[in-house]
């Protein structure tokens, strides 16, 4: 299975851009499982979409380093059970194990049926609960009781490169059903600036960007400008956020920033406004 087109297609697209890192001389993470996902034409999909704005590769490296320094240091607070959303091609399972820690990934059913046959071949354990579903429109809640899910015990949910393909109605039902049902929540997630998505930047570089992802038929939809006011509604309060420049600048302060959309791209992370 390679089948890059739509929103399942871009988690081969994400795979090669994250492996770019296992190339560099100091790396700000290792993978080495991505590779067993790649292909030629997995290869020539990523090149595509970088072909007129190569910087959209390192929004994926420095994501990536982002979301694992951020899962580590919640099971270094205690969580117990960690949530992958749209887990695509999410390799956290088999490279951040941890005893007592126990992963789930929600996502379409044929993406996690290529991944685990992958993995099983290369005598890689999954480490992880496959619960083959959309998580929006299938009631992530129920999903999650019925697999053993364990609302009780504290919880990490890791949303990468998901709610630019939403709306505000399933980011905020998202968000507010993990803070209502989960009594230990907390969710690091990435968003784009509405100014993106509305193609209202005036940078021809970062519209090309997007128009590629829509002719790939993965259109970015959804943008946030005002986090702390939807962790609010969704009974959240945000825990710590950082722009791509932010990373840059942290991770590489040698290299000079090479794009606006840098500053237009946000992660962050989340948690029960209220600590029970």
């Amino acid at each position: 299975m390679t089948k890059i087109q739509k929103v399942v297609g871009t988690a081969f697209v994400v795979a090669e851009f994250r492996n770019d890192e296992n190339t560099q001389a100091h790396p700000l993470y290792r993978d080495p499982y991505v590779h067993l996902f790649l292909d030629r034409e997995t290869k020539e999909a990523a090149d595509r979409i970088s072909q007129s704005f190569p910087p959209i590769r390192n929004n994926v490296r420095l994501r990536t380093r982002y979301f694992d320094d951020r899962l580590r240091h919640q099971i270094d607070q205690g969580r117990r059970q960690i949530l992958i959303l749209g887990a695509g091609l999410d390799t956290r399972p088999q490279r951040i194990a941890a005893e007592g820690v126990a992963y789930f990934e929600i996502d379409a059913p044929e993406t996690q049926a290529f991944k685990k046959t992958k993995l099983e071949a290369s005598d890689v354990d999954p480490n992880t609960t496959y619960i083959g579903a959309d998580y929006v429109t299938d009631g992530m809640i129920d999903l999650l009781r019925e697999n053993g899910c364990d609302f009780r015990l504290p919880t990490h949910v890791i949303w990468e490169g998901n709610t630019m393909y939403l709306n505000e109605a399933f980011v905020c039902q998202i968000l507010t059903d993990l803070m209502r049902h989960i009594e230990r929540c907390s969710v690091s997630f990435d968003y784009m600036a509405e100014n993106v998505i509305s193609n209202a930047t005036g940078d021809p570089e970062i519209t090309s960007v997007v128009e590629r992802f829509a002719a790939m038929g993965a259109p970015w939809t959804y943008g946030i400008d005002n986090l702390a006011e939807l962790a609010a509604r969704c009974g959240a309060s945000v825990l710590d956020r950082a722009t791509l420049a932010d990373l840059h600048r942290t991770y590489w302060p040698d290299q000079p920033l090479t794009s606006p959309l840098y500053g237009y791209y946000t992660l962050c992370t989340l948690q029960n406004a209220v600590a029970l």
